[in-house]
């Protein structure tokens, strides 16, 4: 057992001035705190009056990361009150200028694990040495190539992997005894990031293909030998890697990759949350994707396969989907389609103006999309031109604009409903003020990953998943259905943030019963329930 300042400074095991006397005595800390012993209650109390002194957002996250680096059990009970005023700070999209400067601020590693593709030989030792002793049973891994939507960071990007492991920890419940954020430095093509002399990462162009792979597959047998009840989630890789990656490892392990399924699980959770409203069936729906990257093609796929699900043969209801980029409209005789989107790509024979269909408001007018997401990372990407016409083919158009953070979203929610007079369904990638139009309250709801992989993850994790399955995705999207009273004026499409924690572990005890009805348990378990309420983590202090 650590002592003295040494346990003072275990951001797993310190209670700061809530040790009791007793434990002072027994662990030297006598004379290293101050004589009043408080609760934890009267820590966080404290805590967030601190918090609410600090002038922007930016500033609120610094003082919370710092507590996150000194008391974990203290930030999660403080994070546990405040879920829907953190969320967006400890992450999207306060985190962004975080990455961007984290060479700059750097303080603190966070437990945080480093590896670099130019020394694979000590890969296996880092990770040992990250884990300390600690089983882990959840990783974050990201390579940086695609943070956000502000593209290739480096080692700055291990921010994302912290960021994402605090909420599954505030949202689910799982223990952060037991996780650990992990980036991969394969270099970078930032060239602002190489020239930089306070850059920590490795100063180079990235990888070649060969050594990048090969260092992958040594990470991923490693973790998993190392590890063997791991959960695997990668996170913000780029486009040419992601869908790759995840192919060649979901039929081995458990793994999960956030942007070509998470984004895909939440945006197919509102598409059907607004078929709650509007009473329409999917399978009348004509999708229009703007932005054929991993997110855009991830999304579309899970949606085509919610159509199959449904009843529908999977060509047919290919020829209801869309994918614009930005040479237009997605057609199977271009040489540069990525392998996610060619199953998208069209005939040009199929319409009677192919060659105009080089931008988003000619492809509109032509196919008459009654769902549009968009996922481009080109701010005002909906005008109002775009917009009125889709609402002029149907009477509750969907209208997705989920690229992140504020200033690369497509469009904003006001807009969207002014345009439309109330009739547009909508879900926002950023978290979005309630809209007052015509008398009536319109709540938007964020499609924010973070309402599903938190539960997705801890469902996986009680049931102890050999793998995970698009059976077990697919309930998760449907787990958020009747949280939400869509009977009500301007109800929003999917559960507000503020309701995480309850519908984590709805989702959560969903996958794990489909786990167990797939046989996937790797150890008996009688009970779903039981098994996501023992696994839960909760922020409280625990005698040493």
């Amino acid at each position: 057992m650590k002592t003295g300042f040494e346990l003072l400074n275990d951001p797993f095991l310190n209670k700061g001035t809530a040790f009791s006397q007793e434990e002072r005595q027994k662990y030297g800390l006598v004379g290293l705190l101050p004589p009043n012993i408080q609760t934890i209650e009267e820590q966080a109390e404290q805590a967030y009056v601190l918090f609410q002194q600090y002038p922007d957002l930016e500033t609120k996250r610094h003082y919370l990361m710092r507590l996150f680096s000194e008391n974990r059990t203290l930030f999660y009970n403080l994070f546990s009150k405040h879920v829907e005023e953190f969320m967006p700070i400890v992450y999207d999209p306060t985190i962004a200028p975080d990455i961007e400067q984290y060479s700059l601020r750097y303080v603190d590693s966070q437990y945080a694990c480093f590896l670099s593709a130019d020394h694979p030989e000590d890969l296996e030792t880092s990770l040992k040495d990250a884990a300390a002793g600690r089983d882990i049973d959840l990783i974050v891994v990201t390579d940086a190539e695609a943070i956000l939507g502000i593209g290739d960071w480096g080692t700055n990007g291990v921010e994302i992997s912290v960021g994402k492991l605090m909420v599954y920890t505030a949202a689910a419940g799982v223990d952060p005894n037991r996780i650990m954020p992990v980036v991969i430095d394969a270099g970078t093509n930032r060239q602002e990031l190489l020239d930089n002399p306070l850059y920590l990462g490795e100063r180079h162009k990235r990888v070649d293909e060969d050594r990048y792979n090969a260092f992958i597959d040594n990470f991923v047998t490693t973790v998993e030998q190392l590890f063997p009840n791991l959960y695997l989630h990668f996170e913000d890789f780029g486009r040419s890697h992601a869908a790759a990656i995840l192919d060649r490892y979901k039929n081995t392990y458990p793994v999960f990759n956030d942007d070509v399924e998470g984004t895909g699980i939440v945006t197919l959770a509102g598409i059907l949350g607004g078929l709650n409203i509007s009473g329409e069936k999917l399978v009348d729906q004509v999708y229009l994707c703007f932005g054929a990257g991993t997110a855009g093609c991830g999304i579309a796929e899970r949606v085509l396969q919610e159509f199959v699900d449904q009843g529908m043969d999977r060509e047919e209801a290919r020829k209801r989907f869309y994918l614009v980029d930005r040479q237009g409209l997605l057609f199977d005789d271009m040489d540069n389609l990525t392998p996610q989107q060619k199953p998208f790509a069209r005939k040009r024979s199929e319409f009677a103006n192919a060659d105009e269909l080089t931008n988003l408001a000619a492809v509109v007018k032509t196919v008459h999309p009654t769902i549009m997401v968009g996922t481009s990372t080109v701010h005002g990407a909906f005008t109002e031109e775009i917009i009125s016409e889709m609402a002029a083919h149907c009477k509750r158009p969907m209208v997705f604009p989920l690229s992140n953070p504020t200033k690369l979203a497509e469009a904003a929610a006001q807009d969207l409903l002014t345009w439309t007079d109330g009739r547009a369904l909508v879900a926002c990638g950023v978290p979005s003020d309630d809209v007052e139009l015509n008398g009536i309250t319109y709540q938007i709801g964020q499609a924010n990953n973070a309402l599903i992989y938190p539960g997705l993850g801890l469902g996986v994790l009680a049931s102890k998943a050999r793998l995970l399955t698009d059976q077990m995705i697919s309930l998760a999207a449907h787990s958020l259905g009747g949280i939400v009273d869509t009977t009500k004026p301007g109800a929003a499409i999917l559960p507000p943030v503020s309701k995480i924690t309850e519908f984590s572990e709805r989702i959560a005890i969903g996958v794990a019963e489909e786990a167990i009805k797939q046989g996937l348990n790797r150890k008996p378990i009688a009970n779903a329930k039981e098994a996501v309420d023992a696994l839960k983590w909760f922020p409280v202090y625990k005698e040493l």
